[in-house]
Formats: structure tokens, C-alpha cells, sequence
């Protein structure tokens, strides 16, 4: 499943893709689902307690805040019918349609732990493949965004340059050189070429100019990029 998700995502670029490799993408929605209706099953079998809603958020195949796109593999309805219970999904197009940026779960989480260490303002920081940013202010006004790259370049890099989905604990990165040139310039065109989105997707970034690093330099120079 990782190995097809990996490589189908690299393909949808655009919301056309996403008509283009409709097929693809509904048949490994449904091997995704099936994989969750099983996970699922497995822990009602070891819990004492009754569940009676799953929120099911899929796997974000594709994101466009600002055309208000955001597909997610992971059909609610299957799922629900493999499980028998009330099934919860679709929550990045829900927010999307009410004004969202399409990342409604995590800032919800980040306000209850607010609460709990009663600090404002305050933000917090989640780094999955893109990095998201939830901020609190001090009058209770909320805000979040997908900033930009979190470890999306890095695991893509060591993908393809190695036998290994990503670098544990950083060990490559550490053995390496950050190549300062590549790394300066990049950071340059970013901020002279990009008007700052609204939220971002691993589709904004690529990793065409550490070609040609090795692995372990490349690993440093996109860590540093990163940051």
C-alpha cells in the first residue's frame, strides 16, 4: 500500500490528475479502506469498552486550499459497512466548505492541550510530511495553516537514493555536509519566485536541485532547507 500511495501521489499535480488516474486512485482508496476496516476490527477485539463513532480521515492524496480541493483516499461508506458503526470522514472538505484552510482536526487538539497549560498566545507546531501551525491568541482567536515542508523532501530523498522509506532519527542528515551554495540558493528563489499560499502541499515542493549530492549530503542540505 505504501509503495502504490507513494507512487500514485508523485503522479496528481493538479486537480486534472485527479479525473486522469481516477481508476488508480479508486482502487487503492478501496485496498486503504480495507486495510483500516481490518485495524479496526482487530481493536474492538482487544477493547472492554463500546464504540460508536470511528472518524475515518483517510489519506491525503492531493490538497488546494484555494480551489477548495482536498481528496483524501478512504471510502466512510465501506468502512462503516465493514465495521457496522457510524463512521465519521470527509473532514478536510467539510472545512474547506466553511472556510477553512482543510486541516480541521490537529488545531482542535492543540486548543484542548491550551487549556490544559493555560498559555496565550501560543503556537504549536506538527510536522508530519508538511508542517502545520495552529496559533492561539490571547483574545481566543484561532488560526492554522499547512506552513510549508516537514519531512515530505527528506523521506522522498532517501526513498529514492536508498533502500530505506526515511532517515531514523536523522542518522543520514548527521553524517553528512550541508551544501551551502545549493542551500542558500534555494532559500533565495523561494522567497523571490512564491507568493505565500494559504496553505501548502507536498506537490509545492521538489527535490530536483540536490541531484547529484549523495545521499548522505543531500539528507543534511534538505534537512537544513526544511528548517
Amino acid at each position: 500500500i505504501y509503495k502504490d500511495l507513494t507512487a500514485l501521489r508523485k503522479k496528481i499535480n493538479n486537480s486534472r490528475d485527479l479525473k486522469k488516474y481516477l481508476n488508480e486512485l479508486n482502487e487503492l482508496e478501496k485496498e486503504i479502506t480495507l486495510f483500516h476496516a481490518e485495524a479496526v476490527n482487530k481493536i474492538f477485539k482487544k477493547i472492554k469498552f463500546k464504540v460508536d463513532i470511528i472518524g475515518f480521515h483517510g489519506q491525503t492524496i492531493f490538497h488546494n486550499s484555494l480551489e477548495k480541493i482536498s481528496k483524501q483516499l478512504g471510502d466512510g461508506k465501506l468502512l462503516s459497512q465493514l465495521t457496522k458503526k457510524n463512521v465519521v470522514y470527509n473532514f478536510r472538505k467539510n472545512d474547506l466548505n466553511s472556510g477553512g484552510e482543510g486541516a480541521p482536526l490537529t488545531p482542535i487538539y492543540h486548543q484542548v492541550l491550551e487549556k490544559k497549560f493555560n498559555i496565550k498566545p501560543v503556537n504549536f507546531i506538527n510536522i508530519g510530511g508538511i508542517l502545520n501551525r495552529t496559533t492561539l491568541w490571547s483574545d481566543g482567536e484561532l488560526s492554522a495553516k499547512d506552513e510549508g515542508p516537514g519531512m515530505c523532501l527528506i523521506d522522498e530523498w532517501v526513498r529514492l537514493n536508498s533502500n530505506k522509506r526515511y532517515d531514523k532519527n536523522g542518522d543520514i542528515a548527521r553524517s553528512g555536509k550541508v551544501n551551502k551554495i545549493i542551500l542558500n540558493q534555494y532559500i533565495d528563489n523561494f522567497y523571490s519566485t512564491n507568493v505565500e499560499k494559504k496553505s501548502y502541499d507536498t506537490n509545492d515542493f521538489d527535490i530536483s536541485f540536490v541531484r547529484g549530492l549523495s545521499l548522505e549530503d543531500g539528507a543534511a542540505t534538505l534537512t537544513h532547507i526544511t528548517s
